[in-house]
């Protein structure tokens, strides 16, 4: 069976020759061999055809509330809450004034109040669970009270129960193939078949609400990979919340361990659970931030495999917040197999179900195929992640992957210079709690998000306060090519304003990847009036290519050069984040080659984002000429890439 499904992913429709060899092999008459080919392309057909409706009527209850929404706001011209104005007669959204910012965030207080003293019924003096989550904390405080009621509400011995349950499924989901997936032809990609899902894991679960696809938008996807590192250590980096948030940057913006359920067994903490929290965002203002909260369990499956389990656990009713309840993980995670060659190989499974919601129209083909939140975009990321560790720590870098540095110290010291400008640059690009972002319209007629922060006493930033732009938008050029011409710093007078009628010259190139778009690259930018040091830090994956730069000061980089530390050096990064833009081309022939099922290349989405210093007292407000000068900057950029792609409107 294996051979006749093998030939089926590479022909579905074979001659006459294929099908008598296949007889012969398989001892089946010819006219078996040919009903069979037909009917699994119609049970294949049938299987599309209902995701595919399911997928529409989705997006017809979305554009349904899009509408209703639109209709609304032109009815009310002003929010009966807080005042606002919806709109200035020139379209933009006007920025609150101070006091209206005292209202909300006096209103915000009050509830807080509330919960605080709602919390303190249920939980007397010393009843309370143990949690790292508070409100003191760096953390959303909106959220705390309500996860630690949930906590204590939920029996421990219960939670483990559903955690192995969980444990069991994600095994089954991660290594069975056909009918529980089945491979597209057309998009080139595997597909949940529900019907089997439903059969295998959810016999009672037939009338649960979460299934029903008008309430809830439900994702799946599977891919596996080899991915250089330690098996180990992943496991206690999943483990651990605040490694499980630096090693995907570019996806989670806030994590916290809420409660910790079991510790585990041994060192490396076999049967561990934990409730957790997170916000997964995409690096762009216009889909909205998924808040979801898990309990992630880790388990010893034999000598040489793990798993990771994430899983949301239900909760009663009078202990649900609709508001945080965005998203909801059924057995989610990674499955990690030691390969005793220095790598793992990891078969990531993500399967959620997320609220229904207005996504923006750029970005409404990668969210509903479920590549927005995927597994492809999490294995990516940490096979990128990995590689950069690699050569982070690799005390035998060749010349050509290291050049203008002199010592493995000062290697070291401006890749991780680098890497906190990144983590820098995602925090500020997405629509996570952190950013309250206003819009404005550019010089090009494309919509600019603004937002502004203080940074009182941080000095891996600049102390004052800091505007953020960002802009999204789509162009008809593929991901790489618009990739490699950003990242050139040869090129870069081509976009750059800031760079016209200087000379651009390369100070150190290091490799971060095995992919030479992975690298960092110190460039000096020099003019008749003024000479200016830019750190670029470019990186590419299957799935998303960002290149992020920062002016830095000339000698503080000099002296990072040669080892020094520089973690109290102050970086404020602009840059761009890539991404294929979704739409797949879809041949009527498949080819026994992954690599040439792609007949076209489609456009890419770049998210463009610029930090600018425009005070350095924190109590300034924001000025309408700083705006015009990132609405100019922003503008002007754009402009310039498109005419030197010959892609303008």
């Amino acid at each position: 069976m294996n051979v006749i499904c093998r030939l089926f992913k590479e022909s579905p429709h074979p001659d006459e020759k294929q099908r008598m060899q296949l007889s012969k092999q398989l001892g089946l008459h010819p006219r078996q061999v040919k009903f069979w080919f037909q009917n699994h392309r119609t049970q294949i057909k049938a299987i599309q055809e209902r995701h595919e409706n399911s997928l529409l009527k989705s997006e017809i209850d979305k554009l349904c509330d899009e509408n209703k929404s639109l209709r609304e706001t032109i009815k009310n011209q002003s929010c009966s809450n807080c005042g606002f104005a919806s709109s200035n007669k020139d379209g933009t959204t006007p920025s609150p004034t101070e006091g209206q910012k005292l209202r909300i965030e006096n209103a915000r207080l009050k509830a807080e109040v509330e919960k605080l003293k709602s919390a303190m019924e249920k939980h007397p003096h010393g009843s309370s669970p143990r949690s790292s989550y508070s409100p003191g904390n760096d953390q959303d405080d909106r959220s705390s009270f309500e996860f630690l009621n949930a906590g204590c509400g939920l029996e421990k011995a219960r939670i483990m129960e559903a955690a192995s349950r969980a444990a069991e499924e994600l095994r089954k989901m991660a290594s069975h193939g056909e009918p529980l997936w089945v491979w597209s032809y057309e998009t080139g990609r595997e597909m949940l078949n529900y019907d089997e899902y439903r059969k295998e894991f959810c016999a009672e679960e037939e009338n649960d609400s979460n299934m029903q696809p008008r309430k809830k938008s439900v994702e799946a996807s599977r891919e596996s990979a080899l991915v250089f590192v330690d098996l180990p250590w992943l496991v206690q980096t999943f483990m651990d919340v605040n490694q499980w948030k630096e090693l995907f940057p570019c996806l989670i913006s806030k994590a916290a361990t809420v409660d910790v359920i079991c510790n585990g067994e041994g060192v490396n903490r076999d049967d561990a659970a934990q409730l957790m929290f997170a916000e997964i965002q995409m690096l762009t203002p216009l889909v909205a931030t998924r808040e979801v909260y898990f309990v992630r369990y880790s388990k010893k499956i034999s000598a040489n495999q793990w798993a990771i389990v994430d899983v949301s656990v239900d909760r009663g009713e009078d202990s649900t917040d609709a508001s945080l309840h965005k998203c909801r993980k059924r057995p989610s995670g990674c499955i990690i197999e030691d390969k005793s060659n220095g790598h793992c190989k990891v078969t990531w499974v993500e399967h959620v179900e997320s609220q229904r919601s207005t996504v923006h129209s750029l970005y409404r083909t990668m969210v509903k195929s479920g590549l927005a939140f995927g597994a492809k975009r999490w294995l990516s990321t940490l096979q990128q992640q990995c590689d950069c560790l690699v050569f982070l720590v690799a005390t035998n870098v060749p010349l050509k992957d290291s050049s203008g540095v002199a010592t493995l110290a000062g290697r070291k010291s401006i890749l991780k210079l680098a890497q906190r400008m990144s983590r820098s640059f995602c925090r500020a690009l997405g629509d996570s709690s952190f950013n309250s972002w206003n819009k404005i319209t550019s010089k090009t007629g494309e919509e600019i998000r603004v937002a502004t922060r203080k940074n009182h006493n941080d000095p891996g930033e600049p102390l004052g306060t800091i505007l953020s732009a960002v802009v999204s938008v789509w162009l008809p050029v593929p991901h790489h090519i618009l990739f490699n011409f950003l990242r050139d710093e040869n090129r870069r007078n081509e976009w750059d304003i800031m760079s016209k009628g200087s000379t651009v010259q390369t100070i150190a190139n290091l490799a971060k990847g095995q992919d030479r778009g992975n690298a960092v690259t110190t460039m000096a930018m020099q003019n008749e009036e003024h000479k200016m040091w830019v750190l670029q830090d470019s990186s590419t994956n299957t799935y998303e290519s960002m290149i992020i730069y920062a002016p830095m000061d000339i000698k503080g980089m000099q002296s990072v050069m040669t080892g020094c530390d520089s973690s109290n050096m102050a970086v404020l990064p602009s840059g761009f984040s890539i991404l294929p833009d979704g739409v797949e081309s879809r041949p009527s022939v498949i080819t026994s080659k992954p690599e040439e099922e792609k007949s076209a290349e489609g456009g890419s989405l770049l998210t463009m984002a610029f930090q600018i210093l425009i005070s350095n007292a924190s109590a300034t407000k924001l000025s309408l000429d700083s705006v015009e000068s990132v609405n100019t900057l922003i503008s002007c950029t754009l402009e310039n890439i498109k005419t030197t792609l010959q892609c303008e409107d």
